[in-house]
């Protein structure tokens, strides 16, 4: 059936709760998928890919369309994920979560909590694949066990266990891993980037925490180290020297996972963006992104 005004068919009926709902929903599905796959780009893939199979579909019997669309976002999730173990294995150097800009800077809305902080989703990188599932889709999304375990192909009980225990994993690595205040944060970076831009090692030092640790995703698409740097001075040294090399035109202040980051500019284009871990006024770990593949969305 045909509408005479030129658009092609008409939406029939059973298709309105996904015209009414979908872009409502939309920052749901796509935020379960980044954090369980860490990627913007393959988000981006399970997203469509939602969309397509819901297109297709009868949601006239669907009461909670919102659950829907994010058990069927999960189910592509963890198909993806098991598969990424092995991409995880054999990339090259340290890996890190895909930037993702919020806040004012975003290109698209996400639901914004701890889970999609750098920091939070390199610790569930240590859950495995049921764990991850059913700690986003339970903890963050509100999903019932029942729907959980239809997507891990596990009892209720099972999934529930699963939950619970990833639950005590992430708890645990989280004492190690206290949460600067929005204000120390906004400070520290601002006394960086000040430091960086002029090259002035001993301000980098005295901001760098002993112990401090220094990580670059290059995935062999850029020169980046291949193994962490340990040591505040040491990290200090080759923030200079890199400094030196790169010669950023500007380094901007972005919102990153719903923290406070760098974003390093030149020639009209983001080559590196910088997430920090801060504690007690001091940097304890430093995560740069240079992998272009991981910044072309930008």
């Amino acid at each position: 059936m045909c509408t005479g005004d030129g658009h092609g068919p008409r939406r029939s009926e059973r298709e309105d709760p996904l015209e009414a709902g979908w872009e409502r929903h939309r920052p749901a599905v796509f935020g379960a998928a980044y954090r369980l796959l860490g990627s913007v780009a393959d988000a981006e893939d399970v997203t469509q890919d939602v969309w397509l199979r819901a297109a297709g579909a009868d949601l006239r019997g669907i009461d909670d369309l919102r659950a829907w669309l994010v058990t069927v976002a999960a189910r592509r999730s963890y198909d993806i994920l098991k598969s990424a173990r092995f991409r995880r294995e054999t990339y090259v150097g340290p890996w890190l979560p895909e930037p993702l800009l919020t806040g004012p800077d975003a290109s698209q809305p996400v639901l914004v909590d701890e889970s999609v902080g750098s920091a939070m989703l390199l610790i569930m990188e240590e859950l495995s694949p049921p764990e991850r599932v059913a700690l986003v889709l339970h903890d963050v999304f509100g999903l019932a066990f029942g729907r959980i375990a239809e997507v891990l192909d596990v009892s209720v009980p099972g999934a529930r266990q699963l939950a619970s225990r990833a639950r005590r994993r992430v708890a645990k690595a989280k004492q190690s891993m206290p949460q600067a205040s929005k204000a120390e944060r906004e400070r520290v970076l601002a006394v960086f980037r000040a430091a960086y831009e002029a090259g002035d090692l001993a301000g980098l030092v005295r901001l760098l925490h002993p112990d401090a640790v220094y990580v670059t995703d290059g995935g062999d698409k850029a020169a980046a180290a291949r193994k962490p740097i340990h040591g505040g001075e040491r990290v200090a040294e080759v923030m200079v020297r890199v400094g030196r090399q790169w010669r950023p035109d500007r380094i901007d202040l972005v919102e990153v996972g719903g923290e406070l980051s760098l974003a390093f500019r030149r020639e009209g284009r983001v080559y590196s963006v910088d997430t920090l871990q801060i504690a007690d006024g001091l940097i304890t770990a430093y995560r740069r992104v240079i992998n272009p593949d991981k910044l072309s969305h930008l």
